[in-house]
């Protein structure tokens, strides 16, 4: 297999870990506490710079860094919809009435957000945190059908809301970035493994060359000429430049690969 291609595997393998490790982190979010996320976050990060160093060893910390932190943001993210995407799984629809309103206690400086208190038909409190929405937008007495958690643990929401869809957009903004970052590197490398050999190239031609050079014998007027295209990767000027640390001197001929002793 050669190199171009089992760099393409290894940048899609760690494209899916990557991944991977986003959905999982937002899954142990839920469970574990610090002590463990930060020890893990860590550990992401050290694993993420040796599969990196696979791809393109230069600027390997860089690139870890940037996907650790895309990953990061996009659990964190993830983890604010958390309820909403919760809901959307296991709501249920159910037709209420608004029974009492009041300023939300958590909103924000300047924000017209009230809290709904609702009632079923039969006169039941609808179980869990009471509706949030703009002052105004509900009245009581009014009947509205809302999507509500069975435990009555998670906050009802109105269907028309738009629920976790701008935070579904943001994970799957920053886990692009992530992607993007181990395409970034994965090129990065293939260039730098290209001018690599192409150095490697060069200083063979190079090293062929001042020995073909000093052992070849000269012709009758003192010459000794060498065929470009056995050297096609150096210039005329780099020729000649060989040519004049072994003591030799290039013929008159304009880029004639003809050297004099």
């Amino acid at each position: 297999m050669s190199r171009g291609r089992l760099r393409i595997l290894s940048a899609i393998g760690i494209g899916c870990y990557a991944l991977a490790a986003i959905a999982g982190f937002f899954v142990l979010a839920d469970h574990q506490g610090y002590a463990l996320l930060v020890p893990l976050w860590i550990a992401h990060g050290v694993l993420l710079a040796v599969l990196l160093s696979r791809l393109c060893a230069d600027e390997t910390a860089l690139s870890a860094a940037l996907l650790v932190g895309a990953s990061l943001a996009a659990v964190y993210v993830a983890d604010l919809a958390r309820d909403e995407l919760t809901l959307d799984r296991r709501g249920e629809r159910v037709t209420a009435t608004v029974v009492r309103d009041w300023p939300a206690p958590d909103r924000g400086r300047g924000a017209d957000t009230y809290d709904y208190a609702l009632a079923r038909r039969d006169g039941t409190r609808l179980p869990g945190p009471a509706l949030q929405a703009a002052s105004g937008s509900l009245a009581v007495g009014q009947t509205v059908t809302v999507l509500a958690d069975p435990a009555g643990v998670l906050r009802p929401r109105l269907p028309g809301d738009t629920g976790a869809t701008g935070e579904a957009l943001g994970v799957g903004a920053f886990a692009l970035i992530a992607l993007g970052v181990v395409g970034a590197t994965a090129r990065r490398g293939a260039l730098v493994a290209r001018r690599r050999e192409e150095r490697a190239r060069v200083a063979e031609q190079e090293h062929t060359l001042r020995e073909a050079l000093r052992t070849a014998s000269a012709d009758d007027h003192g010459f000794v000429e060498v065929h470009p295209a056995h050297y096609p990767d150096l210039p005329h000027r780099r020729a000649a430049g060989i040519a004049g640390e072994l003591g030799m001197a290039p013929a008159d001929e304009p880029g004639s690969w003809r050297f004099r002793r």
